[in-house]
C-alpha cells in the first residue's frame, strides 16, 4: 500500500500534500501554526508565500477564516500569534457539508429518514 499511496500522492493534489509540495515545505518553509483540525500553515522566509498542509482531505472550506485571512495577506499576524476578536454571535467555522450525509436537507425532504407529509403539494396527473 505504501508504493500505491507514494505514487497518488505524486500525481495527484486531493490525496494529501504532493510530494514536491512537502520537498518544498521541507526546504523553504517555516511553520506558522496549526488550526483545530490538525492543518499546518506554512509561509517561506520573507513572508511572500503561504500555504497549508491538509490534515486528510485537501478542501479549501476547512480553513477557518481567521486562517483564509492571513493565506491572503489580509492580516498580517497569524491567528497562532494575534486571534481575531469573536462576536457573541458568532457561530463555529463549519466545513462545506453538501453532498456528504451530513448535508442540511429541509422538512418534506427524500433524504430526510422520515420526510413529513406535504399537504401543499399535489401531483400532476396528465389525465
Amino acid at each position: 500500500m505504501g508504493l500505491l499511496n507514494t505514487l497518488l500522492r505524486s500525481v495527484t493534489w486531493w490525496n494529501g500534500a504532493t510530494l514536491n509540495t512537502q520537498f518544498y515545505t521541507w526546504r523553504k518553509g517555516v511553520k506558522v501554526g496549526e488550526d483545530e483540525q490538525g492543518n499546518v500553515f506554512y509561509r517561506d522566509h520573507d513572508d511572500k508565500k503561504r500555504w497549508v498542509m491538509f490534515n486528510g482531505e485537501a478542501e479549501a472550506s476547512r480553513v477557518s477564516p481567521d486562517w483564509h485571512g492571513w493565506l491572503h495577506h489580509t492580516f498580517k499576524e497569524p491567528p497562532s500569534e494575534r486571534p481575531l476578536p469573536r462576536k457573541t454571535w458568532e457561530k463555529p467555522h463549519v466545513e462545506n457539508l453538501t453532498g456528504t450525509p451530513l448535508a442540511y436537507a429541509p422538512a418534506g425532504s427524500i433524504r430526510r429518514s422520515e420526510p413529513t407529509e406535504r399537504r401543499d403539494y399535489e401531483a400532476w396527473s396528465p389525465e
